[in-house]
């Protein structure tokens, strides 16, 4: 369906004591089945190299807290939550949703495989388990602490190469009456906005609400609701329980899957044009960049996210192009974006260098960062969003 080229891990950013090593890169090409029509790349990384240190921390998002705090506020009022009840985020990542859980005096459990994120979110309150989740992991947290009301698994069940070794485990963690809650990415959101620097190494599957209802199934979980949210450019929040008190699907659930048959999303068809728009998005990225320098004008990066070294390594962007990026996160300060080896700096380089461009690489957070980089136009600076579409803005 695409054909990325070769790419190195998205997260794996490099100390300057290891530029002078090799870097190994690894295929990037997302494929189609043409049995069940699940999106996915081939599984050529193995997870534990990935997240048992990892560079993502999701406390770092003002509006990804924000997100985290509503969806916790509407879950208890939707599922009746109370002192009594138990909740387990898997993918917890550095506690950043279930601290919500503990502020509302709920029992919880985060199940995080990656140690320096799991540690943050210990050292924040929030209980958390080390490990990955599979079948004998959820049978084992399931026995030692009770089924769960509420089993959360945010931007995690695209991550997973087993994924029904995975959704084994979400199923020993519920409870026969309970409920299961996951965000994805929703391909028809990628197709339809060119949204392909969210494919990635660690996605393994992209997902429709067809395709996740048939993974789920598996393990005896049926979708009963889906909500479509903003989130990383377009997700789905789909709402499963065990089959036995799952009762029919919402309108919601059928109003979603008319959509995605009406994209051609069921069948092949749907997804011939893909790359040719993908090529679209890199030219006129090169093409900006280049008379950018042609004409003298300085263009720095703002961000280093995975989605950013997808796109900079398929559009072959180095300093020449690009001299250095910026993050909040001060993990990535003083290291090198995997590939392209661009500079990671922290955000206040901007106001000092005072570029002309701001390329933005979050392009999914463009509101939050519009507010938050409202000072380049002090000095006539512009922000540029790379995806859907080129665009500068005014």
């Amino acid at each position: 369906m695409l054909d990325l080229g070769a790419s190195p891990p998205c997260e794996s950013f490099l100390a300057e004591s290891e530029l002078d090593r090799p870097e190994p890169t690894y295929p990037l090409h997302l494929r189609l089945c043409g049995s069940c029509h699940l999106a996915q790349i081939p599984p050529l990384i193995d997870p534990a190299t990935t997240f048992s240190e990892y560079a993502y921390f999701s406390s770092f998002s003002s509006s990804w807290l924000a997100h985290a705090e509503t969806f916790v506020d509407q879950a208890v009022d939707r599922l009746g939550l109370d002192g009594g009840s138990f909740v387990v985020e898997v993918a917890s990542n550095d506690g950043y949703l279930l601290r919500n859980v503990v502020e509302r005096g709920l029992r919880c459990l985060g199940i995080e495989p990656s140690v320096n994120v799991g540690k943050a979110a210990r050292e924040a309150g929030v209980p958390t388990l080390t490990a990955f989740l599979d079948s004998g992991t959820g049978a084992a947290v399931r026995d030692e602490h009770g089924p769960a009301d509420l089993v959360v698994a945010n931007n995690v069940y695209a991550h997973v190469p087993d994924i029904r070794g995975f959704t084994a485990g979400l199923r020993a963690l519920v409870a026969d009456d309970g409920w299961v809650s996951v965000e994805v990415q929703h391909l028809l959101s990628l197709i339809e906005s060119t949204q392909y620097d969210t494919i990635y190494h660690e996605h393994f599957q992209y997902y429709t609400v067809a395709t996740a209802q048939r993974a789920l199934a598996t393990a005896g979980l049926t979708v009963v609701d889906v909500e479509r949210l903003p989130t990383h450019g377009g997700s789905i929040r789909l709402w499963a329980r065990p089959e036995a008190a799952a009762g029919p699907p919402s309108e919601r659930v059928h109003a979603v899957l008319t959509a995605e048959k009406a994209a051609g999303l069921h069948e092949m068809s749907g997804y011939t044009d893909f790359a040719a728009r993908v090529a679209e998005v890199r030219t006129d990225l090169l093409d900006f960049l280049i008379q950018a320098r042609r004409r003298g004008e300085r263009v720095a990066g703002y961000g280093a996210p995975g989605k950013g070294n997808t796109l900079l390594n398929h559009c072959g962007i180095r300093p020449d192009l690009l001299p250095y990026t910026v993050d909040r996160n001060p993990y990535k300060q003083g290291r090198y974006t995997p590939g392209t080896r661009i500079p990671i700096f922290a955000p206040d380089r901007l106001a000092h260098d005072r570029p002309d461009y701001v390329l933005v690489l979050p392009w999914n957070l463009r509101a939050e960062l519009t507010e938050q980089l409202a000072y380049v136009a002090e000095w006539g600076g512009r922000l540029v969003f790379p995806i859907p579409r080129l665009e500068v803005a005014p």
